[in-house]
């Protein structure tokens, strides 16, 4: 196997003149005198080779194919000068024995003629028996100047029987062999080691490499998130990225011998069209990884945020309207891996055929005999199939059909048959989407009692999905930019829909208690379906996705078969699906005009339990970690002060029996010392008790006695709080104005980042705030030095033995994945979600102490905090605080609010990277 040809090749790197020059510098100074000359020359001609491949890729952003030929050809060069330069001058040798002969063989993905600018050098040395003194002396020269170059070698030496045994034991020197390309030296002495390999290694045990390869590939999936729509991708080893496409590859090769991917085309495993869909994705892929290498200048696989608005930039993408230029370019990454992974499910399954004796496709589909049938789809091996070639043509509604078999009977689609569904997608026309049996068996998929999501799952990756609902489409492999999102929006909605039939079918009961024990008295059960489906359709449009989306529910579920009052409700479903959310983490739930102004739009009970499922499932299904015991506890706190509501009215005695009931719950926790729940009944009022989870409840209790009867002016408890994955704090003191800025500076400079706080000052003055505190990488404190160093800070702070701003100042700011996005930052007024408070709401860009700039700008604006509430969606904070001035008056006057504003911006402003206010 060579290399494609180069074009314009000496413009790269011409070895002849390279050669020449050596030989100059070796006629003029001798091999070792000349030798540093000898490498500045190896070396200019690689950083030459490299501008020049730069350059091209810089013209032609996309030509992923002949970049790594290029940068692969570069290096043969390199090493080829290298290798005659040792054995002329360096160790030369007029009269070798029979075992002083050493070729040189390129493998891995150097073989394979893929390399990116920073790609490992990876070559097998391979003597005809054990290596001689010359052949040792030899290839150590030919690696010192390698490294001397600066490059990461891979390097093997062999005689031809020991790379035999040793591949016959590691699948690893199988595969490297495999792609195993002549790169320089003794010719026989490779098609010798060659003819072994085919001879007498390969077969029998290609069952073998097909297995291992497979187990090797799930264990990498694995490893990397299990999902080809992670928005951090490894192009490299990540799910559909180009060692899945290399896999095939390897398979095809080892099976049948052949020495490209279009040949296997010839051998019936890819189709033509297939075949340029693998090519397409490759070059796309193989670009990608050349951008990221260039702009990281070195081996950098990982395609990170900081690095995909310059590719994206790189590789010529702009924005359009509702969607930016790394959004798109993201999307269309997506894509190709999308692709990678049918290739990868249609070719694995059809060679694993192939290997079991069995035909190619077209004599496979041929080739059924009777047997068990579902409504005409045979089954073989246990797998729905399709009868014949055309059997979709003639009816397009199959296509549809053979998914609601498989969801209803808990059947797997036989690849084959998503091979031709693939193809045949295109088939799916207005007309179909029409058609009412269509329609009734998408639903039934959607709404199936078994696991609609991974049917779904399947016809998306087979087109299926996106062409009957065009809406679905446009999202499909859609990325949002930032950093609280883990997936893509098509592949977010269906892990939503596979939550939600996962909690219906009882599966999630300890996760989600109140979801479960909604689901089962919800009346508009394929409603809910429906607004799951499409809570996100309209995603990457401008404007704001729940309002378009709610359009788009009113146009599409008369389609599918809803009636109107069943597409009203998804609709306003859709709509709203961020209300309570929204509600649950931004606002007060203790103040009486958050539940009003809620339940006013819910209105009733049922869809209150709707969008409490919708939402559960929604946030759930935005990434690991995302959900937590604190979210469950704020939106039940929400459903069940909504729910008393709708029940009772204004009728007050309501709030009393949910308080009664969760001191109740707290006197079960506190054990032997429930009796603090009524010693301390005359400390803390309603608003406490409702807004605080019960365990936190039960933590602060008993420590406020002791401190209460120590007679402690300031008492600060740590502890690892498991369920939350976090560190609560706990102060206790005399409350006064700038109390909470000042624990929040002296929080920042322990390292850790309040993720949530709830102040309170109880009914004799004394301020109890609840701060849950993580370090920079998301981690709770939980050594006891650790816990120790928080107490300390805050102490300190509040003891005045900081001086807070400067401390502040000198603290260096930690690299933040934020960092790489800018969100606009908004002051909102809102003097109409509470009687008593004006709330102000600060939507930013996350950085390092943020919310200690951001309560002192308060302090500095006479301002009383009441309640703050900190929630983060990746890189956006959003900070919600209910104050009021010295008097307890809301802010009403426009200048105050004015300067306000103006305050918390700047605030905002100081803690930018590169400015000089920087805290």
């Amino acid at each position: 196997m060579s290399l494609p040809r180069i074009p314009n090749q000496r413009a790269i790197i011409s070895r002849r003149k390279l050669a020449a020059a050596i030989d100059a510098v070796v006629a003029d100074k001798g091999a070792e005198a000349g030798r540093q000359d000898i490498v500045e020359l190896l070396r200019g001609a690689l950083a030459d080779g490299r501008a020049e491949l730069r350059r091209r890729l810089e013209e032609k952003p996309g030509s992923g194919h002949e970049s790594a030929h290029g940068h692969a050809f570069l290096v043969d060069q390199l090493i080829r000068v290298i290798h005659d330069h040792v054995i002329a001058d360096v160790y030369p040798n007029s009269n070798p024995s029979a075992g002083e002969r050493l070729a040189l063989v390129a493998v891995g993905g150097y073989g394979r003629g893929e390399m990116s600018p920073h790609s490992d050098v990876d070559i097998a040395f391979v003597t005809p028996d054990k290596p001689t003194a010359w052949c040792e002396q030899v290839i150590e020269a030919i690696l010192y100047y390698l490294w001397d170059l600066s490059l990461i070698v891979g390097h093997s030496s062999r005689s031809i029987a020991e790379t035999m045994r040793m591949a016959k034991q590691d699948l690893t020197i199988r595969t490297a062999l495999l792609e195993g390309r002549f790169l320089w030296g003794d010719q026989d002495v490779y098609d010798e080691a060659a003819d072994k390999f085919w001879g007498e290694l390969v077969p029998g045990t290609e069952r073998q490499f097909i297995k291992e390869k497979l187990e090797e590939r799930d264990a990498r999936h694995k490893r990397m998130g299990d999902s080809r729509y992670v928005v951090e991708p490894n192009v490299k080893d990540g799910k559909g990225g180009l060692r899945d496409l290399q896999t095939l590859y390897w398979i095809g090769k080892y099976v049948y011998r052949v020495r490209s991917a279009e040949e296997l085309v010839e051998k019936g495993l890819f189709t033509r069209k297939e075949y340029r869909s693998f090519r397409r994705a490759e070059s796309f892929l193989l670009a990608v990884r050349a951008h990221l290498h260039t702009i990281a200048g070195r081996g950098e696989d990982r395609l990170t945020f900081d690095l995909q608005r310059e590719v994206a930039k790189r590789m010529n993408y702009a924005d359009r309207p509702g969607k930016s230029a790394v959004e798109r370019f993201m999307q269309f990454y997506f894509l190709q891996v999308k692709h990678v992974g049918h290739l990868t499910g249609v070719f694995l399954a059809h060679i694993e055929e192939e290997t079991a004796e069995k035909s190619r496709l077209s004599e496979f589909l041929s080739s059924f005999r009777q047997g068990k049938s579902i409504g005409g789809f045979p089954l073989v091996e246990g797998k729905i199939a399709a009868p014949s070639d055309n059997w979709f043509q003639q009816d397009p509604v199959r296509m549809l059909e053979i998914y609601a078999i498989a969801e209803r009977e808990e059947l797997e689609v036989h690849p084959a048959a998503s091979r031709i569904l693939r193809r045949d997608a295109a088939l799916i026309d207005g007309k179909l989407r029409k058609d009412k049996r269509a329609n009734e068996l998408f639903l039934s998929v959607l709404t199936g009692k078994h696991d609609p999501e991974t049917v779904l799952r399947w016809m998306n990756e087979t087109g299926v999905f996106g062409r009957f609902v065009p809406d679905f489409g446009k999202v499909n492999a859609q990325m949002q930019f930032d950093m609280y999102h883990h997936y893509t929006v098509d592949e977010h909605t269906i892990r939503a829909i596979g939550l939600l039939s996962d909690i219906e079918r009882g599966m999630l009961k300890e996760d989600h208690p109140l979801a479960s024990e909604m689901l089962p008295v919800i009346k508009n059960r394929r409603a809910l379906y429906v607004a799951v489906l499409l809570h996100d359709i309209a995603k990457g449009r401008g404007g704001d996705h729940s309002i378009l989306g709610a359009e788009v529910a009113l146009r599409l579920c008369p389609r599918l078969g809803l009636d109107q009052n069943e597409t009203e409700l998804v609709s306003w479903l859709v709509r709203y699906h961020l209300l309570m959310s929204a509600t649950a983490f931004k606002r007060d739930l203790s103040d009486p005009k958050t539940i009003t102004d809620f339940v006013s739009e819910v209105q009733g009970l049922e869809r209150l339990r709707l969008l409490t499922v919708l939402t559960i499932v929604d946030i759930r299904a935005v990434g690991p970690g995302i959900w937590n015991s604190w979210k469950r506890q704020l939106i039940g706190d929400l459903y069940d002060s909504s729910v008393e509501r709708l029940r009772l009215g204004h009728k007050s005695h309501g709030r009393e029996e949910r308080i009664a009931a969760k001191k109740a719950a707290v006197a079960a926790l506190l054990g032997d010392e429930a009796h603090l729940v009524d010693d301390l009944d005359d400390r803390f009022d309603d608003a406490y008790w409702i807004a605080e989870p019960e365990d936190v409840i039960a933590i602060n209790l008993p420590h406020y006695a002791a401190a209460k009867s120590l007679e402690h002016s300031l008492s600060i408890h740590t502890e690892y709080y498991e369920a939350l994955g976090a560190t609560l704090v706990t102060v206790i003191g005399n409350d006064h104005p700038g109390l909470f800025f000042r624990i929040a500076g002296a929080i920042h400079l322990a390292g850790g980042n309040i993720i949530d706080a709830r102040i309170h000052t109880n009914r004799v003055g004394k301020a109890v705030d609840n701060f849950l505190v993580q370090d920079p990488l998301g981690k709770p404190f939980s050594e006891p030095q650790q816990l120790a160093r928080l107490k300390k800070s805050i102490e300190d702070a509040l003891a005045n033995r900081i001086d807070m701003v400067p401390s502040l100042a000198k603290r260096p700011l930690k690299q933040s994945r934020a960092e790489n996005f800018r969100i606009a930052p908004q002051i909102l007024f809102d003097n109409d979600a509470s009687n008593r408070f004006t709330v102000i709401e600060v939507n930013a860009t996350d950085r390092p102490a943020l919310l200690n700039r951001l309560t002192r700008a308060m302090f500095e604006q006479s301002l009383i905090i009441n309640s703050a509430h900190i929630t983060q969606y990746g890189e956006r904070a959003v900070d919600t605080f209910y104050v009021t001035d010295l008097l307890g008056d809301k802010i009403v006057d426009q200048k105050r609010l004015d300067r306000v504003e103006q305050a918390l911006l700047d605030a905002i402003a100081a803690g930018e990277p590169g400015s000089a206010k920087a805290a």
